[in-house]
């Protein structure tokens, strides 16, 4: 009996030895990093000083009824935060509005884009129509919302003869929420479904004919062929949308100003500093913040784990 043959290549990936990296691949790394570079630069030039003065103002007590009282108390203000309920509580609604925007968002912007993708005719009106409400701006699109749910001159009610014509959305948490993450979803699934069809254009069409010749039902195609290719994509997506609506804070600033329980930590940030001046807590929140979207980035980035050479067919 013949032993399989077995590629140099083969070994070297059982063993954990990553392949070579062509010149190629070389010659772009160091190209993209000198492209991205001066960006890279100016973003630190210009966020480097709010971000530091955050973190020195959060070793203090700070506020802005007394500013001569400022002392400095190390990390209290973090001490504070992290041993606070409504901390978590506004943490977990974050993360909330976040995993279920982002689900919703993903699978809704994936339609859209194999609409835009396969349609031939009137392509760019149709591509231009789901984009509309992107162009809209946020709190723009908060009031107009927040208008349609409301109980005695919006509509939503009368196209949902289950809930009563005087049902209130924003008196419970349950509705509010839904409300807010309608808005949301409303507003951005269409840069969802734009990432996406970027993604949808580097499937090769030729895998999906050979394919289909092969037997492959459609649902097979998707999850077999679409799915695995767009991986790069999908994560893009995913990771720019997540960070996104972590940071929510305009549609509930104008739907329901944290009542019900709809704060978010942005919004929580916002009261300590703008409606209580305390700058010393709220500027640890913003630290926190900060700290929190690194970890949701590096945990999508982790999940997905792309390999943007191997995404491109690189060694």
């Amino acid at each position: 009996m013949t032993a399989p043959r077995t590629e140099p290549g083969d070994q070297g990936a059982r063993k954990g030895v990553k392949p070579p990296v062509s010149d190629r691949a070389r010659a772009e790394n160091s190209l993209g990093r000198k492209l991205v570079a001066p960006a890279i630069v100016l973003m630190l030039l210009v966020t480097a000083f709010p971000m530091l003065r955050a973190l020195y103002l959060s070793l203090f007590d700070y506020s802005l009824t007394a500013p001569d009282d400022r002392a400095f108390i190390g990390i209290d203000n973090y001490v504070t935060a992290l041993t606070d309920g409504l901390f978590w509580k506004t943490t977990a609604n974050t993360v909330f509005i976040m995993v279920v925007t982002v689900v919703v968002e993903l699978v809704i912007g994936f339609a859209f884009a194999m609409v835009m993708h396969r349609v031939i005719f009137a392509r760019g009106l149709i591509r231009t129509s789901i984009l509309i409400p992107y162009g809209i701006i946020t709190v723009v699109s908060g009031f107009a919302w927040q208008f349609a749910f409301s109980n005695t001159n919006g509509f939503i009610n009368s196209w949902l003869p289950f809930v009563g014509d005087d049902f209130n959305w924003f008196a419970e948490y349950p509705s509010s929420i839904a409300a807010i993450m309608l808005s949301e979803i409303w507003k951005t699934t269409p840069f969802m479904s734009l990432l996406l069809l970027a993604g949808l254009a580097q499937v090769s069409e030729d895998m999906l004919e050979a394919a289909k010749v092969d037997g492959a039902t459609w649902w097979q195609r998707l999850t077999r062929v679409i799915l695995p290719n767009m991986r790069a994509a999908i994560m893009v997506a995913v990771l720019f949308r997540a960070l996104d609506a972590y940071r929510i804070f305009d549609n509930i600033f104008v739907m329901t100003a944290g009542a019900n329980g709809t704060e978010s930590i942005s919004f929580l940030t916002y009261r300590q500093v703008i409606e209580q001046f305390q700058l010393g807590i709220g500027s640890a929140l913003s630290v926190l913040l900060f700290i929190s979207v690194i970890i949701v980035a590096a945990v999508i980035v982790k999940v997905f784990r792309v390999d943007l050479a191997a995404a491109r067919q690189e060694g």
